[in-house]
């Protein structure tokens, strides 16, 4: 395969750039060296546990000199869209720090126009879900932070907030507006803050659906990692083709000036 040019990087956070916290062997380093060579990078996270404020701290902490207006999150990408469908009274289904991000809109369990929906974890309950599905039932929309299938936590993989919302879209026969990845709309403004066309940039991360097969959806490249959920049977059941496949994102810090990368003959 020939050689695609990359101007940009999209990066993923929980699998690609750490693991359970920490700072995954060489990342940090590697992306410096991008940084060096004159890429954009945005750190682009389906994580609905924390608030934008934390997750920014965090990848501080790692050692990653990130700014604010290099993160994207699911939770600025569902505020914008709450704003934007003139909504102003949700019902919660967050991480109770989580809420913070939504301040601006009225917490409503009683008659909520929408209903937002992240990864709660043990928090979920029986009672959680059905009041969720009835306020669904009563006309209120369902906004999904995110869809992801399963994540890696301290325990292994673990289920992830797109489990709970199939089961509310089953139940009360809706479809939820995803604002997060694979959502088109996340990566385009992701690469518009960079001044670049999306075709430019490549979307680094180790889930091959909402990280590789999203942003290639969205006209981006695909770069898969062998870091954090990767599983070399879901990739072969996948029918997704990444762009390029790496053992780490640190390898991606040894390609020269990084605007030059060569498909991987393992893809």
């Amino acid at each position: 395969m020939s050689p695609f040019r990359i101007q940009g990087l999209m990066i993923d956070l929980d699998g690609t750039i750490s693991e359970v916290g920490t700072a995954i062997p060489g990342a940090v380093d590697a992306l410096q060296r991008l940084r060096e060579a004159g890429l954009p990078l945005r750190f682009v996270t389906n994580t609905t546990g924390r608030p934008r404020r934390d997750v920014l701290d965090r990848i501080r902490a790692l050692g990653v000199d990130a700014t604010t207006d290099e993160l994207f999150t699911t939770t600025t990408a569902a505020v914008a869209w709450l704003k934007g469908h003139g909504i102003s009274r949700i019902a919660p289904c967050v991480a109770e720090a989580t809420r913070e991000d939504f301040a601006e809109f009225d917490f409503d369990d009683k008659t909520p126009q929408a209903v937002v929906v992240g990864d709660l974890g043990s928090a979920w309950t029986p009672d959680l879900l059905n009041a969720a599905f009835r306020q669904l039932l009563d006309g209120a929309e369902l906004v999904a932070l995110q869809k992801g299938r399963y994540w890696i936590s301290e325990q292994g993989l673990t289920l992830d907030a797109g489990a709970w919302v199939a089961a509310l879209e089953y139940a009360a026969s809706v479809t939820a507006h995803v604002v997060g990845k694979p959502n088109r709309e996340f990566f385009e403004a992701a690469v518009a803050s960079m001044g670049l066309d999306i075709d430019a940039v490549a979307m680094v991360g180790d889930d091959i659906f909402n990280d590789v097969d999203g942003a290639q959806r969205a006209g981006a490249k695909g770069i898969l990692v062998r870091t954090g959920k990767f599983r070399q049977d879901a990739l072969d059941k996948s029918g997704v083709k990444p762009d390029l496949i790496v053992d780490s994102v640190a390898d991606l810090g040894q390609m020269g000036s990084g605007l030059e990368m060569q498909h991987s003959s393992k893809c």
